[in-house]
C-alpha cells in the first residue's frame, strides 16, 4: 500500500447511529389489575439451588426493580431484576402468590 494512500471515511456530528436504532423503545409500566404474573420454579444453571421466576410482567426496569425489592422485603429472602425477569430465591410459590395478590395482580402457578 503507497504512504499517499487515504481512505474516505464517513462520520456524523451524533456518533454512530447503528447503537441508537438497537436500543428498544421505551415501555410503559401496566396496571397490576391489567397483568398476569405467571411463577415458575427454576433451578438450571444455578448448582441446584431453587429460585422462583416471575414471568409476564410488563413494568418499567424502575418499577420492575420496586417490585422485586417490595417482595424480597415482605418474605425475607434475596433476588434480583434482571432482563425484564424477576427471581426470587426461594420455592415458596405460593407465598409469593398471596404477596402478588394483595398488590392486585392476577397471579398464575406455571410448572411444577
Amino acid at each position: 500500500m503507497p504512504k499517499n494512500y487515504s481512505r474516505t471515511v464517513w462520520s456524523s456530528g451524533d456518533g454512530d447511529q447503528r447503537k441508537e436504532s438497537s436500543k428498544p423503545a421505551s415501555q410503559k409500566s401496566l396496571p397490576p389489575g391489567q397483568q398476569i404474573v405467571s411463577l415458575q420454579r427454576e433451578s438450571k444453571g444455578r448448582g441446584g439451588k431453587a429460585v422462583t421466576v416471575l414471568k409476564g410482567l410488563v413494568l418499567t426496569e424502575a418499577d420492575l426493580s420496586v417490585l422485586a425489592r417490595t417482595l424480597k422485603q415482605s418474605l425475607g429472602v434475596g433476588g434480583t431484576a434482571k432482563d425484564g425477569l424477576i427471581e426470587i430465591q426461594t420455592q415458596e410459590r405460593e407465598k409469593i402468590a398471596e404477596v402478588l395478590a394483595k398488590l392486585g395482580y392476577k397471579v398464575k402457578l406455571a410448572g411444577g
